[in-house]
């Protein structure tokens, strides 16, 4: 029973979505609302009861389970995201008669993210991966009437689908290799595969497979469409969300379990981060649509995250994993605050093609003021301006990787830095500097609320490190057990 109790946010979620979609069943569309807020209410519970048993350890059902600071950290994470994205969310579904699915999918992927972040076997792990992918590919498609909505869910699926087979594939050579596919003892037996060629093979398999699912460059494809397309709460849930179940679903895998490997993997991903941070820099300097740019600043994101693996120390490590809560604020504000765009624009404009444009955000200083300051602090944060989490979570990680000697991989990811500065003072150039094409409209409560949490967010880390920074050290302890 003590057991259980550890599983009690995922155990909060399902009865929240489970009561969420018996209470549609019998509410008419302007009713749905009170859905919103019981979602909320079920993702803030679900925290509550995380940040109630961070520190403690346990492992559970056979050892397929494992509750510990790591997992309670990306839990965190992901509880976040889905409370921002779930505050919004009342705005976007008013008035829905699908709100009910609509909020049972994206607590339904929120448990399938968490149980990712437990997951100390890899069959459990590729059953959560496809839990969260399932629920996703369901929110991205959202808007059917939305031809962008439905392509980006189609792009989404197939290339998810792709990404599946390949990491299923990679789990089964390890298992025909090792004779298990429980973590800790695939690392005791690593060398059965480290001896075997289905070591090399398994390590391309499994390197493609969370390539996509972290969007690394070239296993991006899927990643700006779907962005651009699926609705922009939606957005938010996968690039603050999703994409960080990859990482902490890597960091198990990579560096528990194939930690023999080390010397194979590392060097994979040290030319992976380096082509994704460029790459996503460089092509969002010349993307007019919001969306898209934040999509392909997401990719530049992953790859400082990346460097992480490479670096490999423990403070290294802290500043990957602080960057992943970090970025979650960020990006999560980000999109929201285009959704909120969006919905102005839409609103004014019902046939409008491309509400996410650069011009949508002319003059937002003026027209809608609380969504433009917000805005500001997101962007400058992802950019790496302090006193926000972004600089933190950078210095962290870029001074860790100077320490250990790898000063080229710093001087890239710092001058990517600066390359990105450019396409985010853009907007802020858009939304200040720009007359408005408008008067001042009201900006919906929800949007406004879950934009000030996120900047409260970005800006406690930044002013006030040190809690998070510990929290982050704790996790990164459980994959370098006493090298801290």
């Amino acid at each position: 029973m003590t057991d259980l109790m550890l599983l009690a946010p995922e155990i909060t979620l399902l009865v929240t979505g489970l009561t969420v979609l018996l209470l549609g069943l019998f509410l008419s569309a302007h009713s749905k609302k009170i859905l919103g807020y019981i979602a909320t209410l079920g993702c803030l519970v679900a925290f509550a009861l995380t940040i109630n048993s961070f520190g403690t350890t346990a492992v559970m059902f056979s050892n397929s389970l494992s509750i510990d600071a790591l997992s309670q950290f990306f839990k965190l994470v992901f509880l976040t995201v889905a409370t921002l994205v779930s505050i919004a969310s009342i705005k976007y579904t008013d008035g829905n008669d699908h709100a009910d699915e609509y909020y049972v999918l994206m607590l339904f992927a929120t448990i399938g993210m968490m149980m990712v972040a437990s997951a100390n076997d890899l069959m459990v792990l590729f059953v959560a991966f496809e839990l969260a992918s399932l629920a996703t590919y369901g929110l991205a498609g959202f808007e059917k009437k939305n031809p962008a909505s439905t392509e980006a869910a189609m792009k989404y699926f197939m290339i998810g689908s792709l990404s599946a087979a390949l990491l299923l594939l990679g789990i089964g050579y390890v298992y025909g290799a090792t004779g298990t596919t429980n973590i800790p003892e695939v690392a005791q037996n690593i060398g059965l595969l480290a001896s075997s060629p289905m070591g090399i093979l398994s390590l391309v398999l499994l390197i493609a497979g969370f390539g996509f699912k972290i969007a690394l460059v070239p296993f991006h494809m899927w990643a700006p469409d779907t962005y651009q397309g699926a609705p922009s709460v939606v957005s938010a849930l996968l690039a603050a969300g999703s994409k960080k179940m990859g990482f902490v679903a890597a960091f198990k895998v990579f560096i528990t379990g194939l930690i023999a490997l080390q010397a194979d993997w590392q060097m994979a991903f040290a030319i992976l981060a380096v082509i994704t941070m460029t790459y996503g820099n460089i092509v969002a300097l010349s993307q007019t649509s919001v969306k898209r740019m934040l999509a392909y600043s997401s990719l530049a994101q992953a790859g400082y995250i990346s460097i992480a693996f490479v670096v490999m120390t423990p403070m290294a490590l802290t500043g990957g994993i602080l960057y992943a809560l970090s970025h979650g604020f960020m990006k999560a504000g980000a999109f929201i605050a285009t959704a909120a765009v969006v919905y102005m624009a839409t609103s004014e404009n019902k046939d409008i093609l491309k509400a996410d444009h650069l011009d949508s955000f002319k003059g937002l200083g003026k027209r809608m003021p609380i969504t433009a300051l917000c805005l500001t602090i997101f962007v400058m944060a992802l950019a790496g301006i302090p006193p926000t989490a972004g600089f933190m979570s950078k210095f962290v990680l870029f001074s860790s990787t100077i320490e250990s000697g790898l000063v080229w991989l710093a001087v890239i990811a710092i001058l990517n830095s600066a390359l990105s500065l450019y396409y985010y003072a853009r907007v802020v150039r858009y939304m200040y500097a720009m007359p408005a094409e408008g008067e001042r409209v009201s900006e919906p409560a929800p949007y406004v609320v879950a934009l000030l949490l996120a900047v409260v967010g970005v800006l406690a880390i930044g002013f006030w490190p040190e809690p998070f920074v510990n929290m982050a050290m704790e996790a990164a302890k459980v994959l370098i057990p006493g090298g801290i």
